[in-house]
């Protein structure tokens, strides 16, 4: 009888401590999932409040185009800057309370100027592509044809990674072939060289995406390329006027654009971000 109990009282204490371990593993996962719940509110990035706040772009880019809906309506107030550069100086001085401009300049100005950072929320997605005059489809054709084989090729994806990204940027550079047959002429590229990494100066010389692929697309099509820096808000206009044959500057694709001038296909996504002062 005795060998009974005891036996008993062993079996409950077996089903006992089971019973425990299967409580400690479920309290263990409850407080995993909850600490996880906990990490994903802390992550998540609240929407950038605009109310009241002063707000720079750059005159006549798609980031001025998204702010002024919010100026529309009441929001906030803009300022308009010729250069990215200028809106960026004038946070740094306080004159406003943040910048709309496209991510990858952005980063640069980041990068070069302490107490900046980018608001971790992207404000608007855009495609880049290359502005060439309504009266002009053949050419809008062409460089169509060339981006196409640039992309088949790896060429577009070789002068991006150029630039941006860890691995290989400024590993890879774009160089003519030595074979090139410019017997067609020349082509003049409208753009603003103040839009680091698509455009900017290197001592004398405008380089990045854009001047790297623009070259490309002019040895493709037998031209010399000529670069004509000028004010972001003038190149649909200098396009317009035959003063220029194509405009790039990270130009994005736009309703109100396409009224005005043709655009090829797209050669690149970008996003609008938001920097704001530390």
């Amino acid at each position: 009888m005795k060998k009974i109990i005891a036996m008993l009282l062993m079996l409950t204490m077996v089903l006992g401590l089971a019973a425990c371990g299967t409580q400690e593993e479920e309290a263990a996962a409850e407080s995993a999932d909850a600490a996880a719940e906990e990490t994903a509110d802390a992550t998540e990035t609240e929407e950038f409040d605009f109310t009241g706040l002063t707000v720079g772009v750059q005159l006549g880019t798609t980031g001025d185009i998204y702010v002024s809906d919010l100026e529309t309506e009441g929001v906030c107030s803009v300022e308009r800057y010729n250069k990215g550069t200028d809106a960026v100086q004038a946070l740094i001085t306080g004159k406003i309370d943040c910048v709309v401009i496209d991510e990858q300049p952005a980063n640069a100005f980041v990068e070069k100027n302490e107490g900046l950072s980018i608001y971790p929320q992207e404000f608007a997605l855009e495609e880049y592509a290359i502005c060439v005059s309504k009266d002009n489809s053949e050419l809008t054709e062409a460089i169509n044809g060339a981006l196409e084989e640039l992309k088949a090729d790896g060429t577009v994806d070789q002068i991006i990674a150029n630039y941006i990204g860890d691995d290989t940027k400024g590993t890879c550079p774009y160089e003519s072939p030595e074979d090139v047959d410019r017997s067609n002429g020349t082509l003049i590229m409208a753009t603003n060289a103040a839009f680091e990494p698509y455009e900017f100066y290197d001592g004398t010389d405008i380089v990045g995406i854009d001047a790297e692929l623009a070259q490309a697309i002019c040895d493709k099509l037998g031209y010399e390329l000529q670069i004509e820096d000028m004010e972001f808000d003038s190149i649909i206009t200098a396009v317009q006027t035959g003063k220029a044959d194509f405009g790039m500057a990270g130009m994005t694709v736009t309703e109100d654009r396409l009224k005005n001038i043709d655009f090829t296909d797209t050669y690149t996504t970008a996003k609008q971000v938001i920097i704001v002062a530390e």
